[in-house]
């Protein structure tokens, strides 16, 4: 490891002033917010910036609050801040889970959610669910706002759909019903997850059958996303969904691009994935009919 290269930090008072510093520093500068993976880079000298441009220091980039049926989470919020969040745990516990398994505490305190996501290292947690979540990115910058969808957003491995001077500010997650079940799973031997699992259910009120499905597979392949051809297996009569739960998980893996690695053999990670998406349905079918078992992990 390399002692770090000399760089600046700035602080921006607001979206567009942060904004016109990338712009103005290109290739020289970078969002600074937790820092976490960014100065891990930098020391190892994989990435290099003479600018950082520091957002946390920006008013209104931490909120976490519940708006016209969505949760909506200020890109600037740390991990450690959702997982113990009741405006997470009580509409979305499956969000504040998933926060308090990522990494270990020192990540979580100071890694913030909207970093993770920008970064888009293949080994995380938050992209997975948030697929299956149908969550949404507010992004901005000096020339305006958009909003894109969290499977447009990632576009391969730490590559985003970011302009060079725009922000990620707002992560905006619809609000499930109660018919809409969802767990996720993950498998790790060290501290980055081999696999991450977001299944959702819909199920109907009198008969458990399942009405609609989604399912992501992550950590496996350059980014998280949603398979609809095994989501189509994953609808129907109980019955006929648990005899089909085999082939979804052989589509997962058809789909998710697995290769040889240090995290294991392809027919090693196939072979997981069939274990976990199991896990998973049957994990929410339990819940469904009011009959909780513990998670797996």
């Amino acid at each position: 490891m390399m002692p770090l290269r000399p760089f600046e930090i700035h602080e921006p008072a607001s979206i567009a002033e942060a904004s016109e510093m990338l712009k103005e520093f290109g290739d020289d500068g970078r969002i600074y917010a937790g820092g976490t993976e960014l100065l891990l880079a930098m020391k190892f000298d994989l990435l290099r910036y003479r600018h950082l441009v520091d957002v946390k220091v920006i008013p209104g980039l931490d909120v976490v609050q519940v708006r016209d049926g969505y949760l909506e989470i200020g890109a600037a919020t740390t991990h450690y801040t959702l997982e113990r969040s009741e405006l997470v745990r009580k509409p979305l516990p499956v969000v504040a889970q998933m926060e308090s398994k990522v990494a270990n505490v020192r990540v979580r305190v100071t890694g913030s959610i909207g970093g993770n996501l920008c970064f888009a290292e293949p080994h995380s947690d938050p992209a997975t669910l948030l697929a299956v979540l149908n969550a949404s990115l507010a992004l901005e910058s000096a020339r305006g706002q958009r909003e894109v969808p969290i499977d447009q957003f990632i576009v391969g491995a730490y590559e985003t759909c970011l302009d060079a001077d725009e922000l990620l500010t707002m992560v905006r997650i619809p609000l499930p019903t109660t018919r809409q079940k969802i767990v996720y799973m993950k498998f790790q031997t060290h501290e980055r997850p081999s696999l991450g699992l977001a299944l959702l259910l819909e199920l109907s009120e009198q008969d458990h059958n399942i009405q609609n499905a989604r399912v992501a597979v992550g950590c496996m392949s350059p980014f998280p996303r949603r398979l609809p051809a095994a989501e189509k297996l994953l609808v129907g009569n109980r019955s006929k969904v648990e005899r089909q739960l085999q082939e979804a998980a052989e589509v997962l893996a058809d789909e998710a691009d697995l290769v040889d690695d240090y995290e294991g053999r392809t027919d090693y990670k196939r072979n997981l994935i069939q274990v976990y998406l199991r896990r998973a349905y049957h994990l929410i079918m339990a819940e469904g009919t009011n009959n909780p078992v513990p998670p797996s992990s």
